[in-house]
């Protein structure tokens, strides 16, 4: 389809004095300045030119060609050399201003001119746009100064000039109309702009956002970013699982880097969607080992028993199914009791949890056998109305002496 050919030339002139360094926001400022000197050139030259030639306004008229001229002439050479926008950015708003504040003074004041000096208003509109909230203070300033100055000079001023009285009228709307044409396009596109900006805002923020609680519990997502600096609760009831994959030294040897990531990231993956099924907290995976809790950052009666739910899921997501045409067997451990959960430092923090209760869970798992679930008696009290577990008498701990351990083979049926 082809490109309508007005819209092509306006889409050429938008590219004038565009550098290939320049920002999205330097090149938008000089394509709406060098857009809108076109085309106000082509109505000083096409209509307000001629007529006020025709009522024999011809210094007026004069004034709107040679202002047009001078506009296009500069574009010209902006498209040239583009390092002068600057320069010519200012001297188009300068004399823009002196231009309708002396063709308001030949006309015989705001009356008589149909309001030209309303123009005046899109230059400081403009200045907004192209100097900032700041600096445009001093265009805003001058405007006034000079409508101050009209008033002054008004009784000084002829009552009355070349154009007829219906001709003022329809001039003044015209200029209303072109004014606030211009106004209102520009409060269009600036509101536009302030959308998108919010939208990218706000998809920004949800990326962060969603980034985060990839990280944290949503609860602990919500205090860090309240600006507590030290986040740490006690929580008396909880429970740790720990599970770690049988013979990994061995299977990482015999696999690429990337095939051994992928195995682990197919595997936790699925983990992690037990653990959300569950309502459980993944605290981390360290190599092959994979950590979750039930209980912390809430607290909830069920802890043993949710946890325990997803221990067997995973035991029997595993034994039905082969990863790179392996089988794979994980030793899992489970304790419940009190532990210390938060977070530290400053950064690539994350959530995690202390207490004697942690590295009894990880006994649990390093002392256990392959396939098997292997439970305390802190969490075989909690859960042995639910599930069948089969006790494997006292074993030896590190660090913790003979314990009574328990394997759990599946839930009760009723």
């Amino acid at each position: 389809m082809n490109q309508n050919p007005f819209r092509k030339i306006l889409g050429s002139i938008a590219r004038i004095g565009v550098e290939v360094d320049d920002t999205p926001e330097t090149r938008l400022k000089k394509a709406l300045l060098s857009v809108s000197i076109f085309i106000y050139s082509l109505v000083f030259i096409t209509i307000l030119g001629p007529v006020y030639f025709y009522f024999r306004e011809s210094v007026v008229a004069l004034m709107y060609f040679g202002f047009a001229l001078f506009s296009l002439a500069g574009l010209g050479f902006v498209a040239v050399k583009p390092g002068v926008f600057p320069v010519f950015r200012f001297l188009i708003f300068s004399v823009g201003l002196a231009a309708e504040f002396t063709a308001t003074l030949l006309l015989g004041g705001f009356v008589n001119s149909s309001g030209l000096i309303m123009w005046g208003l899109l230059t400081v509109q403009g200045s907004l746009v192209h100097f900032g909230p700041r600096r445009s203070l001093y265009w805003f300033l001058a405007y006034i100064v000079l409508l101050v100055l009209l008033v002054i000079l008004h009784p000084f001023l002829r009552s009355t000039n070349n154009v007829p009285h219906v001709f003022v009228l329809v001039l003044f709307i015209f200029n209303l109309v072109l004014v606030s044409g211009g106004t209102f396009l520009s409060l269009n596109q600036n509101i536009k702009q302030r959308d998108m900006a919010f939208s990218l805002l706000r998809e920004e923020r949800q990326k962060s956002e969603n980034l985060l609680l990839n990280i944290l519990p949503r609860e602990i997502a919500g205090i860090l970013k309240s600006g507590r600096s030290t986040i740490a609760d006690h929580y008396e009831n909880a429970s740790i699982l720990f599970a770690d994959l049988v013979n990994f030294t061995s299977l990482s040897e015999r696999m690429t880097p990337a095939q051994l990531v992928e195995l682990l990231n197919e595997v936790f993956s699925h983990f992690d969607t037990l653990a959300e099924k569950y309502g459980l907290e993944k605290i981390k995976t360290i190599g092959d080992c994979y950590m979750v809790a039930a209980g912390v950052p809430v607290s909830r009666p069920d802890h043993a028993q949710a946890l325990t739910r997803m221990a067997l899921e995973m035991r029997d997501y595993m034994s039905r199914n082969q990863f790179a045409g392996l089988g794979l067997i994980f030793r899992t451990g489970i304790h419940s009791g009190a532990v210390v959960a938060g977070v530290i430092g400053k950064k690539k923090f994350i959530y995690d949890l202390w207490g004697d209760a942690v590295n009894t869970a990880s006994r649990m798992e390093s002392h256990g056998a392959a396939g098997a679930i292997q439970i305390t008696e802190a969490t075989y009290a909690l859960i042995k109305d639910e599930f069948i577990c089969e006790a494997r008498g006292k074993i030896h701990v590190k660090g913790k002496g003979e314990m009574e351990v328990w394997h759990v083979i599946g839930e009760r049926r009723i």
